[in-house]
């Protein structure tokens, strides 16, 4: 196992050896069977083939891990699925954005807000990597702004009649389930559309600076009919949507931490190998100021993961603390990528080494499951009791 980690506060002691031996476990799993893939598939937005890695995933419990076993779940609690967040986002962010999407964004409204049926038919495929499925919420004209989404869906006697657009969906082309948001007479409602319904289109769209390694397309309805069976009978408004996003934004909150370790691994390792003027640049203060900036960040990112981790294994993580922990976690992925990037040179810009590609894809997660501005709102609001979200107070 080549990593070692990063944990500066003896971290580590704070886990329990189930928790550190799952995350070392997916860590080898990933570093042997992932790992050397991620560079050609970024390099040629050749997407890692998911259809083939999905059931391995999948037979390791890392899909459906915080989810029940008689549901095809592992059972994990939070802070281990935190961990696993955290090496799949140390290889790629497409590789844990897979994986938040199945299980955070699909397979959580399933079972929090899904019928019986939906849960035994959709949860054990999904969690087995048996089914790839996709979260369809953002649209072309509509991101942070969900209450004004255009897609909407119709009732028909039995069944529900679906028009309208999802844009910058991950797993769009592949999913053989969407989970649909659209706007009805009932307020907004959960869909599930299956792959090859009438009126449902799936696109790829290539051409990206960013997550090229992952499958991101578009959604297309076009009085799409799908049973009344199909909708989630729980789940209504926008509470329903923003819980299924805490979901995705907890890993994303570990997910930057391992994009970050492996930027300050990859620029520590550099520069006390890379020699200028005869010596080690890792010799020169400046270089060194770099390196500690990067590694106080992080430390404060684990601790601030690991208190969430914890809370949300009570269930008294508040959106505000997700929205503090997405916030900060990314600013210092964002941080590290920039900084390693800096340190490695020339050489820095070479996909031979990973921050130039932590660093576009962190610019994505940057913005998806919230903006850094919609977050810094989310928490005012909590702190104030005042919205200021769409620059006016409510």
């Amino acid at each position: 196992m080549g990593f070692k980690g990063v944990d500066y506060y003896n971290i580590d002691a704070l886990f329990s050896d189930e928790e550190k031996m799952t995350r070392n476990t997916v860590r080898e799993f990933l570093e042997k069977e992932i790992e050397p893939l991620v560079v050609t598939a970024f390099h040629k937005e050749e997407p890692l083939n998911m259809r083939e890695l999905a059931p391995k995933l999948g037979e390791m419990g890392i899909i459906g891990s915080i989810f029940p076993k008689e549901y095809g779940g592992a059972g994990v609690n939070y802070v281990t699925a935190g961990l696993i967040s955290q090496e799949l986002e140390r290889v790629d962010s497409s590789l844990r954005s897979f994986i938040e999407v199945n299980k955070g964004l699909v397979m959580y409204p399933i079972w929090k807000y899904g019928s019986e049926e939906q849960k035994k038919k959709w949860l054990p495929l999904i969690a087995k990597g048996k089914a790839i499925a996709c979260f369809g919420l953002t649209e072309p004209n509509h991101g942070s702004d969900v209450a004004s989404m255009e897609t909407v869906a119709r009732k028909d006697g039995n069944k529900w009649v679906i028009n309208g657009t999802k844009q910058w969906i991950s797993e769009a082309s592949i999913a053989d389930v969407a989970l649909v948001w659209a706007r009805t007479d009932e307020g907004i409602r959960g869909f599930l559309v299956e792959r090859g319904t009438e009126g449902f289109s799936q696109t790829f769209q290539n051409h990206k600076g960013s997550m090229r390694a992952g499958d991101v397309g578009e959604l297309g309805f076009s009085d799409c009919i799908i049973s009344a069976e199909n909708m989630l009978p729980q789940g209504t408004g926008l509470k329903a949507v923003f819980s299924c996003l805490n979901q995705a934004r907890y890993g994303i909150a570990w997910g930057s931490i391992g994009a970050a370790m492996d930027c300050y691994e990859t620029a520590l390792n550099y520069a006390k190998e890379r020699k200028q003027f005869g010596v080690s640049i890792a010799s020169f203060q400046l270089v060194q100021e770099k390196l500690v900036e990067m590694l106080v960040e992080i430390t404060k990112a684990q601790l601030l993961a690991y208190r969430l981790g914890r809370l949300m294994d009570e269930g008294k993580a508040s959106y505000a603390q997700l929205s503090m922990a997405k916030k900060n976690n990314i600013a210092v992925a964002r941080m590290c990528a920039r900084t390693a990037r800096e340190l490695l040179g020339a050489n820095g810009i070479s996909l031979d080494y990973s921050p130039i590609r932590h660093m576009a894809n962190i610019e994505s997660v940057y913005t998806y499951q919230g903006t850094d501005h919609i977050h810094t709102l989310i928490i005012g609001q909590d702190i104030t009791g005042i919205s200021a979200v769409g620059g006016r107070q409510t």
